[in-house]
């Protein structure tokens, strides 16, 4: 995917539907959509037999009736866990995600989709490895691929050479030496940044050097125009009336 050919969305519901329905649910997605949003971000990581899935935490106790490390569980034992008693009464019984799901509800209603790359500590080159995979094939006849992000540039790495068609992004929550380098090395296409980071020349410097932006978590309408004025392109929120501020 070349620069000038960015196809991505301005605005980007944050694990489906923001703060407004369970996170990284369908309910969430259908609640994203339903909202106006047509983008979403949302975590994966793999089951411990491999099945690339929606949760961010390391664990499943926050999220989900489950609990302890989220990796020593097969499919089999996530699938039935009660993941939005914990949100509200309302999303009681909702289950957790495979990405696999998510990708028909996508294709279906003509969404893109933002994955984080979201590994359990130690699995990061595996679970890069296995969520582009099953991205690639789960979007292997459709125009617009979904954009593969993460913290960890292992996961990036590993997902380049599992799927090196897929569009990557570099998250960065502070702005260190040589992330422009790992961007490249990486073959990015964008970064995708704390939202508190952007002013006029970080942006500018990012574009000059071939790379898009996005930012994450924005929730103030004041603060997305000044990102948009700056030429921030992608801008995700956990706000579901975010995009009548357009």
């Amino acid at each position: 995917m070349k620069y000038d050919s960015w196809p991505y969305m301005r605005w980007v519901a944050h694990r489906g539907a923001g703060l407004s329905a369970p996170e990284n649910t369908l309910a969430a997605f259908k609640c994203g959509y339903e909202a106006g949003f047509r983008m979403f971000e949302c975590d994966v990581k793999i089951s411990a037999d491999g099945t690339p899935y929606l949760l961010h935490d390391s664990t499943l106790d926050r999220t989900t009736s489950g609990h302890g490390p989220a990796h020593l569980k097969t499919w089999s034992a996530l699938k039935d866990l009660d993941a939005g008693r914990w949100h509200s009464s309302t999303f009681k019984d909702e289950r957790l995600l495979q990405l696999k799901d998510l990708s028909r509800f996508c294709i279906e209603h003509d969404c893109l989709l933002n994955i984080e790359i979201k590994p359990s500590p130690g699995l990061e080159e595996l679970t890069g490895q296995f969520v582009a995979r099953a991205a690639h094939e789960f979007w292997l006849k459709s125009a617009i691929p979904p954009l593969l992000t993460s913290f960890k540039p292992e996961c990036l790495l590993a997902a380049k050479k599992a799927a090196v068609n897929l569009p990557r992004g570099l998250l960065i929550e502070k702005q260190t030496k040589g992330w422009l380098r790992t961007a490249h090395d990486l073959g990015c296409v964008a970064v995708v940044c704390h939202q508190s980071l952007y002013d006029a020349a970080f942006v500018s410097e990012i574009k000059e050097n071939g790379l898009r932006c996005g930012a994450y978590t924005v929730n103030e309408p004041a603060r997305a125009y000044e990102l948009l004025a700056l030429g921030v392109d992608m801008i995700i929120t956990d706000r579901m009336d975010m995009t009548k501020f357009s």
